[in-house]
């Protein structure tokens, strides 16, 4: 009964500030807490750091791991460990500042089916002065447009429509001179006709009894076959 009434819960012990450590670490924060000589106080803290980094390995792939062991044993004494750190010592108000907040980027493209980074790429093409660079833009420029339009419409563009919708972006400063090519994505469910709900029909398909070697194999599988009464 003596033994039982000794034991120790979890309900009764003070709350795990980072439970990645475990107990054992906090236990030996609070005795590093104790301790009155500072001396003694450093050279435990140094231990300690050691011993943290080897109960967490992957810290080390983290950059300045040290840097976060020290922040984390700090954070662990509740801030009132009075020891030498090689690097800024954290406080509770750094704790818990808030960053600021982002801007959200304002972006409004001219045309939305091509987004807001072709324009970029279409005024550095018309701020190129040499002819083989800008006519290798205006090519860069014809296949992404026409990658784009391949994304969003169930048929393939023609060149001619590409050129043309190019030339009323850069006021007919810019034209193409390949013909970009696209592997067009067909929507299975549609027939060749447009019907929907219904697959493409192969009418040119092989007809099966036509092919050389077939009679063949069936003798052949009629030969050997048993008759069953």
């Amino acid at each position: 009964m003596e033994n039982v009434e000794n034991m120790e819960y979890n309900t009764t012990r003070n709350h795990l500030v980072i439970r990645e450590y475990g107990r054992h670490i906090q236990k030996m924060v609070e005795y590093v807490l104790s301790l009155e000589d500072k001396e003694q106080r450093q050279k435990n803290a140094y231990a300690l750091i050691e011993l943290m980094g080897f109960l967490n390995p992957h810290l080390k792939n983290v950059e300045d791991f040290r840097h976060k062991l020290w922040d984390h044993l700090f954070l662990i004494s509740d801030f009132k460990l009075d020891v030498e750190s090689p690097y800024p010592i954290p406080t509770r108000e750094t704790l818990k500042a808030k960053p600021e907040q982002l801007s959200y980027p304002k972006r409004y493209p001219k045309y939305n089916h091509l987004g807001k980074n072709i324009e970029i790429v279409i005024d550095k093409a018309l701020q190129e002065t040499d002819g083989e660079k800008r006519q290798g833009f205006a090519n860069a420029i014809a296949y992404y447009m026409k990658l784009t339009y391949s994304n969003w419409h169930k048929e393939l563009v023609h060149d001619d429509n590409i050129q043309t919708e190019l030339s009323a972006i850069t006021q007919g400063e810019l034209e193409f001179n390949n013909r970009p090519f696209i592997k067009h994505r067909v929507d299975n469910n549609r027939d060749e006709f447009g019907g929907a709900g219904k697959y493409r029909k192969n009418f040119g398909g092989r007809n099966r009894n036509n092919q050389p070697g077939r009679d063949n194999r069936n003798n052949n599988r009629n030969k050997y076959s048993k008759k069953r009464y």
